[in-house]
């Protein structure tokens, strides 16, 4: 007899659970109540992280789809506008050593490669500068929209910076009320399975047994559910990213009306690197670090040193990083989504972006009984090693490319043995020919496109070999290309406002509904 999939169970609230609750129960809205439900079980007595401020452009589409208000976003979570990332001091480790990560496509990106042409020029500009605005957006403090831009759509491609803390409970909100996600409020105290191997329910302390066909396991590290029930290993990868503490604190402005980034600022340390991010309210800052390379109280003195007085009276929170991830996502009727699948550093702001993407697979691939469970659990499971093992290799690229030998973190991680194989050949590649769409970033949904690549290459000096001919080619449609941008960048700088300005703005008048 077949077996149909009606009832989705997530084990785990925060940001993973609640973003996958509402991405699966507004995929499925037409089926809720009637044969379809989807029911979030969250404990009450254990703490949110909280730490995950920084997210990636596609939430905005997410948010979108479910429903979401982006001016209530702004309003509730404390929201602020990220353009992309600075890294500061991670290629010679000089006081102007630094590089932009922005969220754009260089121009005309779809149909010409202008790394090539840069290379061949006089090297004047910065790649970014010399191919998109948002480096200079960002320099000058500017949003990339203004108010009168309906939601979700922008001048500049943007993210979020927000309160991870405010973020969960706003999701809560919205699934419980607006999506028909029911929430239940208990302790899970033990996992029951059936003959087959399957879980049957989930037994908690205050509401009983909690039958379900398909558990989300959203338990963070302790990975409840895949990692204890099921018994899957974890892989760890710290051989590869070093990184395994962080100190987290929040600082608030000097005033009220301090200017408010529109991106993050990555400062490389001698064992790590320390994340500022701006929100409206105040800075959320962290030194990510090797504790294999720094003790914990030189760690928290480099970061008392980056915040100078502000942070003199402030405590530092200290969680630990167990780099890798589970070495299958989805086994039986049982898959895992957040920190229970795994977790790497947050250099990049990968932890939410692979929320998304996984609970967008698991709605849109979603099983309409047992009998074919199996081959689409197969499916997600090659699909999520493909994205992790990417997101390790662009992690680690930031490290190899560079040129610091001040400190044993920084000599260990240029090591070939700390190299993924994947990303060797891809250096070796790369000195001969740029990374560009149509080569070997293929797939319809990439973490990071090749455009990613391109900005980290050679925004810390990378060099590829550039024959005349392949220059000649297609020179008189690049030239186009870079005039075309500096003409977009003079008229994006004079046209787009300040970004706490806007901020203050949606506050107070919202911005259009799409």
């Amino acid at each position: 007899m077949v077996k149909p999939i009606q009832n989705i169970v997530i084990v785990g609230g925060g940001t993973a659970g609640w973003l996958t609750a509402g991405v699966i129960a507004a995929r499925h809205r037409g089926r809720i109540p009637q044969d379809f439900m989807v029911t979030l079980v969250e404990s009450p007595n254990i703490p949110i992280i909280g730490v995950g401020e920084g997210t990636w452009p596609t939430l905005r589409s997410t948010l979108k789809k479910i429903g979401v208000s982006e001016t209530d976003l702004f309003r509730e979570c404390d929201a602020a506008f990220k353009q992309g990332a600075r890294f500061a001091r991670w290629t010679t480790g000089a006081q102007d050593d630094g590089y932009y990560h922005p969220l754009v496509l260089p121009q005309g990106f779809e149909r010409l490669n202008l790394v090539p042409h840069w290379l061949s020029g006089n090297g004047q500009q910065s790649f970014c500068d010399a191919v998109c605005p948002q480096g200079r957006l960002c320099d000058d403090g500017l949003a990339p929209k203004a108010i009168t831009t309906p939601e979700y759509e922008g001048a500049a491609n943007y993210a979020y910076h927000l309160d991870a803390g405010k973020f969960a409970p706003f999701l809560t909100r919205h699934c419980t009320e607006k999506l028909g996600v029911r929430h239940v409020r208990a302790d899970v105290s033990r996992v029951a399975l059936d003959e087959s191997g399957d879980i049957r329910a989930i037994v908690t302390e205050q509401a009983g047994e909690i039958a379900g066909d398909l558990f989300v396991d959203c338990t963070g590290f302790r990975s409840l559910l895949l990692g204890e029930a099921m018994n899957v290993p974890f892989r760890d990868c710290s051989d590869i990213l070093f990184c395994d503490r962080a100190m987290a604190v929040q600082v608030p402005y000097e005033h009220e009306d301090s200017p408010v980034r529109s991106h993050t600022v990555s400062t490389a340390q001698s064992a790590g690197w320390i994340w500022d991010i701006g929100l409206p309210t105040r800075r959320g800052t962290g030194h990510v670090y090797s504790s294999r390379h720094i003790s914990d109280d030189e760690a928290e003195r480099e970061l008392r040193a980056y915040l100078g007085p502000a942070a003199d009276d402030l405590a530092v929170r200290k969680i630990v990083i167990r780099s890798g991830h589970r070495e299958q996502f989805w086994v039986r009727n049982c898959v895992a989504v957040g920190m229970s699948a795994g977790f790497l550093e947050p250099l990049e702001s990968s932890a939410i972006v692979l929320v998304e993407l996984s609970a967008k697979l698991i709605a849109e691939q979603m099983p309409l009984c047992r009998e074919v469970m199996d081959i689409v659990a197969s499916r997600f499971n090659a699909t999520t090693h493909y994205r992790w093992g990417r997101i390790i290799d662009f992690l680690k690229l930031h490290y190899v490319l560079t040129r610091r030998t001040d400190s044993a973190f920084w000599r260990d991680n240029v090591l070939p043995e700390t190299i993924p194989e994947r990303l060797r050949e891809l250096l070796l590649l790369w000195k001969y020919q740029s990374p560009w769409f149509l080569d070997e970033f293929d797939r319809v949904e990439e973490v990071f496109p090749a455009a990613s690549y391109q900005y980290v290459l050679y925004g810390m000096g990378f060099r590829t070999e550039v024959s005349p001919g392949m220059v000649a080619y297609d020179a008189r449609h690049a030239d186009r290309a870079m005039r075309e941008n500096a003409m977009l960048t003079e008229r994006l700088r004079t046209t787009l406002p300040r970004h706490r300005d806007l901020i203050r703005k949606i506050h107070e008048h919202g911005l259009q509904p799409v």
